[in-house]
């Protein structure tokens, strides 16, 4: 089924390298390098996205509206040309912030479940 690109919840769940690019996109335009390098010092290392797969995910996000490519350089005489830069759309922050909140409501879950406690690391007397 496609998605409806006006509804943000019929685009999720997302991949978490879609969610981390909206993330490292969040607070700037960036290009593919230095998506990268943001999703890397988020996560303190712990997740890797590569070029291919940054790429890949890009261009579905560029068609489904979500981010869009600038044509503004931050500073044209330090910057390659050659860059592409990315920004979020307004449907890519409503998208952005659904998948948070479904991840959420996700943790909730697991919270509420006496059974789960274990598997969070509650003490036993915090359980049901």
């Amino acid at each position: 089924m496609e998605p409806n690109k006006q509804d943000p919840e019929s685009m999720l769940p997302l991949t978490p390298a879609v969610l981390h690019i909206l993330l490292a996109l969040g607070g700037c335009e960036r290009h593919g390098y230095s998506i990268m390098q943001e999703i890397a010092a988020q996560t303190e290392g712990k997740f890797h996205i590569g070029p291919t797969t940054l790429y890949r995910s890009i261009k579905r996000m560029l068609e489904q509206g979500i981010i869009v490519e600038t044509g503004e350089r931050p500073d044209p005489e330090l910057d390659d040309e050659r860059r592409r830069y990315y920004r979020l759309t307004q449907l890519g922050w409503y998208v952005m912030r659904a998948e948070i909140r479904r991840l959420e409501r996700l943790i909730e879950i697991a919270h509420e479940e006496p059974s789960f406690g274990q598997l969070l690391g509650r003490p036993s007397y915090e359980r049901g």
